[in-house]
């Protein structure tokens, strides 16, 4: 049979690292089928819906993947595993018990045998394979199957080093949940939160960084200063946080590929971290000035500060719409806090938030479709969404107390973090726009203010 990969990209790979772009991890290029398959039936396009209502989670078949050595089936198992967990946790597919299968897959190119998967009512089946190459990276191949059409939907050939396995599981998850429900993934990408140990009085807080599944935790901080909210920059691996030492706050930019770290500003009446600009090249903050606050944006080339809102309230908070033209931020200029919108270069605001309650920590999505905020009434802090023009509000999980929602980079799913309070801490989790799918995320300690990053690139 002939070679059925093409080949024509060649990217180079230097030493695995966690910090690694997405195109200094793979080498791609596409699988063509080389199998002889049966016809597609007219109109039979297998593609997840994922619009709320009666939504039932799509049966998927994921057969550990093939190596060609001990250790690379070893490799290949891991692989399988985590694009199993990372296609069950997002709540849209429902992988079936391998111990249903009734065909072993002995080769990722031969036709599988699509009536064993349609007796166990698998929709989709994922095959793969990985194999040490000869200069030591290993080469992972996986397909994709519409069971009931007996149709490849994707194919695809990825090279790396092999230390940088984990990623290649994540990139082949996004790719089959791209296939399948017709919007890009978000497995690869990271969390940025704080990681806090030791008793409530006495709390040690460091940033941390991890894969989204709570996996490849680093610690980027030592714990000998506080660190807030950190924010990842929409378009590089750049965080911005805040951190008490001694004397006043001070914003820091972190370069995470470099671990280059370079202060902002000493900001002496900070009251919230500052977001980015869609574009990174600003960042936009609230700053105390006696009894109020108001909102500022700083060109970080430049250091230049604009003010952009000047009232008697406090309006902290911000966050930028996806295209950058406006700005969404909390303000008590109505008696309490609520949500506002106005345009990113300051001007008249107007209120969308109206139900009972206190709103805060306002975010916008990626998709610009929601803005996600917490919700404080009747003792309960909810975390919900709404359009961008106060309708359509939805809570999509309450309790004590929840706060901090961020944004995967799709917008399809929010983490959160609560705390339960008294002697315990706070926990991250996780839940889709619906308010379906609630998921603990595992950390090694306690954990607050999560920062979903964007897709690595």
């Amino acid at each position: 049979m002939a070679d059925p990969f093409n080949l024509r990209n060649s990217l180079s790979v230097r030493q695995a690292s966690p910090n690694l772009t997405r195109r200094h991890v793979v080498a791609l290029g596409a699988l063509a089928a080389g199998l002889t398959l049966s016809a597609r039936p007219a109109g039979a396009v297998l593609q997840l819906d994922v619009t709320p209502g009666n939504f039932q989670p799509m049966p998927i078949a994921i057969p550990d993947f093939l190596g060609g050595t001990p250790a690379d089936t070893e490799t290949a198992v891991g692989v399988s595993q985590i694009i199993t967990a990372n296609l069950k946790r997002s709540g849209l597919f429902a992988p079936i018990d391998p111990k249903a299968f009734l065909e072993k897959i002995a080769s990722v190119d031969a036709v599988p045998r699509f009536a064993d998967w349609r007796t166990i009512n698998a929709q989709a089946l994922a095959t793969g394979r990985i194999t040490r190459q000869d200069d030591g990276r290993l080469k992972a191949e996986f397909r994709l199957w519409d069971v009931f059409a007996g149709q490849q939907l994707a194919g695809q050939q990825y090279f790396t080093t092999p230390d940088n396995w984990r990623r290649i599981a994540h990139i082949i998850s996004d790719a089959i949940y791209e296939r399948l429900t017709g919007e890009k993934g978000y497995f690869d990408s990271r969390v940025v939160f704080i990681d806090e140990t030791g008793p409530a009085e006495r709390r040690v807080k460091r940033l941390a960084i991890m894969d989204q599944d709570g996996a490849n935790v680093r610690y980027l901080t030592r714990g000998d200063e506080l660190v807030l909210t950190p924010r990842f920059s929409p378009s590089t691996q750049e965080i911005t946080y805040m951190a008490y030492g001694q004397g006043d706050p001070r914003v820091f930019l972190l370069n995470i590929e470099t671990g280059q770290r370079e202060i902002v500003g000493n900001f002496p009446g900070m009251s919230f971290a500052p977001r980015f600009s869609p574009d990174g090249q600003r960042v936009v903050m609230s700053l105390q000035e006696g009894g109020n606050s108001n909102i500022f944006v700083m060109d970080l080339r430049s250091k230049a500060m604009t003010r952009l809102t000047d009232t008697q309230a406090i309006d902290t908070s911000p966050s930028y719409s996806p295209d950058g033209a406006k700005l969404c931020f909390e303000s008590d200029r109505g008696g309490h806090q609520q949500i506002y919108i106005m345009a990113a270069t300051g001007g008249p605001a107007q209120r969308i938030s109206f139900g009972d309650g206190i709103y805060s920590t306002p975010v916008w999505s990626p998709r610009g479709d929601y803005i996600a905020f917490t919700r404080q009434a009747e003792g309960k802090f909810a975390i919900g969404v709404m359009k961008p023009d106060g309708s359509g509000e939805r809570i999509l999980t309450e309790g004590f107390h929840n706060e901090g929602p961020t944004f995967a980079p799709n917008g399809r799913v929010i983490m959160f973090f609560r705390d339960p309070g008294g002697n315990s801490g706070p926990s991250l989790f996780t839940i889709d726009t619906a308010g379906r799918n609630e998921l603990r995320v595992p950390t090694p300690s306690f954990a607050s203010d999560p920062a979903w990053s964007p897709l690595l690139s």
